[in-house]
């Protein structure tokens, strides 16, 4: 049993078991029987056990629950949460919230309408991170901004959160509008993003990848002399 869990772990490709297509691993999300027979997801793909591959989409995780793939995949008797796909869900956006939060401590965020539009112009800002349930106008606003500067394109702008969740993970008031600047730590949570996005089936605008976001601008991972990110 031993060798099953490391050929699981090891192997660069694994089959989804509910479209039956071979992808990398870092395109399907593992899922594990838990010792009461339940289905739970692995992200990390630490837990032990047999090992049950789905693409990381929410469509892929809704079709394995209908065609009772998971209990084939394990060739055992498996509970399945019928709403497992949002517990997928919320644990990706959970993943990437936290990060967020590490990103603020790292010094690599600014909030507020006023402060964002200013480090356009003088920061290396990655990313715009809206809020879902945020003003339109201001939104709008912010893109006219990025265009007169002809950054609009390799600016990220991300609208996968609430305000609310914004300002538990940022630990503020109203957060409605971000600049996220670059940094290892701001790439970490677009990565994370990144995720979270393909599994909605959401694109995000613009063109900086997780990657290029570690080194943009200054890369130096900490926030320029006297700038205040209150």
């Amino acid at each position: 049993m031993a060798g099953d869990r490391e050929d699981d772990r090891a192997a660069p490709e694994r089959t989804c078991v509910a479209t039956r297509a071979t992808r990398p691993v870092d395109e399907l999300i593992r899922f594990v029987r838990a010792p009461d027979g339940a289905v739970v997801p692995d992200l990390k793909r630490e837990l032990p056990g047999r090992g049950v591959w789905v693409t990381a989409e929410a469509e892929a995780v809704r079709l394995a629950v209908k065609r009772k793939a998971f209990a084939r995949g394990f060739k055992d008797q498996a509970s399945v949460d019928p709403a497992i796909d949002a517990v997928v869900d919320g644990l990706l956006e959970r993943q990437a919230l936290a990060m967020l939060g590490f990103a603020q401590k790292a010094g690599r965020v600014i909030c507020g309408f006023a402060k964002v539009e200013a480090a356009f112009v003088k920061e290396p800002v990655v990313a715009l991170v809206e809020a879902e349930d945020g003003s339109a106008d201001g939104a709008r606003k912010l893109r006219q901004a990025l265009t007169r500067l002809n950054k609009l394109s390799s600016v990220r702008v991300m609208k996968l959160f609430r305000s609310g969740q914004l300002d538990l993970a940022l630990g503020r008031m109203n957060v409605v509008h971000a600049a996220l600047l670059a940094g290892p730590v701001s790439a970490a949570f677009l990565a994370r993003c990144d995720q979270l996005a393909r599994y909605r089936g959401v694109k995000a605008e613009g063109s900086v990848s997780a990657k290029a976001a570690e080194t943009m601008g200054d890369g130096s991972g900490e926030p320029p002399a006297g700038t205040d990110r209150a």
